[in-house]
């Protein structure tokens, strides 16, 4: 069970897993069905349309394992309202794990962030201290603390710690810093920073995530019961002016500009060695100057243009707005009836 599939990661990960042999079963409430930029998958799995907070013992029966990416995906939907991205994205989630034990579930990966790292001098670690700095990467820190202590001889936590996620996906996601950019130079030619583009970012394609999913779930149990994985690789620790400038190059037509030092200070390098160490087999197949090659080939064949790049279904929290102002979501974002 996949919970999340129509999302940006989702999308991309099904299809992985079915093509490994692995039978999917999603789950996905529906918010992002209007961010769909391309035809660029050729499975999506059969799909329970419920919200996780929903989810009981009975529906996880017969489930071998649960891949969870089903919460308030980044740090500006979770800014939006703090207590219920704590009730989703920390209660919602040590729930969902809760019951998949009790329904006798043997694996349970989470999609967790190297965000938990927050402002961090040197390079860090699965081993370092963590420094949250936002209410998202503070609720994935305490799932990553709360569901732990559930590892047993039948039951296996595993936490990914993802880099910044950047690349194509047919669900795509434009409040990603590379693809927000790429997005910036393809429909603007400028590139313009709103900071000096000095703080580290590790970052990662979604492809080489579903990867590291793919490969978890097919490692030995005790190999990664408990544990906790960085995903990405030491070669995308970028700072996010070398992002900027490696768009730059691929379209030199777009102006560069940067701005002032700017107010969010987060700031990390990340050591990825413990996943290359644990899954042998698995490396990065995708760097930032490829990722944004394929950004802008489908930019391209679907004719990206400003109105489209900006649209709603691409941003998660306009998207997110959207259904509240217009009534469809209810205050704890669920679906209200017709």
């Amino acid at each position: 069970m996949v919970t999340g599939t129509e999302g940006y990661l989702g999308s991309v990960l099904a299809p992985e897993l079915a093509r490994a042999g692995h039978e999917v079963v999603a789950v996905d409430t529906g918010f992002y069905k209007a961010g769909w930029l391309y035809n660029g998958v050729d499975f999506t799995p059969m799909t329970l349309v419920r919200d996780v907070r929903t989810l009981t013992v009975e529906d996880l029966r017969g489930v071998e394992a649960v891949v969870h990416m089903a919460e308030l995906s980044n740090d500006p939907l979770g800014e939006f309202n703090p207590g219920l991205t704590r009730s989703i994205n920390h209660a919602g989630s040590v729930r969902l794990a809760t019951i998949a034990k009790e329904a006798g579930v043997g694996r349970f990966v989470y999609m967790s962030s190297c965000s938990v790292y927050g402002v961090a001098e040197g390079v860090v670690d699965e081993n370092s201290p963590i420094d949250p700095q936002t209410v998202y990467a503070e609720c994935k820190a305490k799932v990553e603390r709360d569901v732990r202590p559930l590892a047993d001889a039948s039951f296996s936590p595993t936490f990914l710690r993802n880099a910044t996620a950047f690349g194509a996906s047919p669900r795509m996601r434009f409040d990603l810093v590379l693809n927000n950019l790429a997005g910036l130079a393809w429909t603007t030619r400028r590139i313009a920073m709103t900071s000096d583009g000095t703080p580290w970012r590790p970052l990662v394609h979604a492809l080489d995530i579903a990867r590291a999913i793919r490969m978890t779930l097919e490692a030995p149990a005790e190999a990664v019961s408990g544990q906790v994985f960085n995903v990405g690789s030491d070669e995308q620790n970028y700072q996010v002016r070398e992002i900027a400038e490696i768009i730059g190059e691929a379209l030199p037509e777009a102006e560069l500009s940067f701005g002032a030092s700017g107010g969010d200070n987060r700031s990390y390098r990340v050591s990825f060695d413990r996943i290359r160490e644990v899954l042998p087999g698995f490396e990065c197949e995708w760097n930032a100057q490829k990722g944004v090659a394929q950004l802008l080939s489908v930019f391209d064949a679907v004719d990206l243009d400003t109105d489209l790049f900006l649209s709603r279904g691409f941003t998660r929290l306009a998207q997110l707005d959207y259904l509240r102002r217009t009534g469809q979501l209810d205050d704890e974002l669920f679906w209200r009836m017709p």
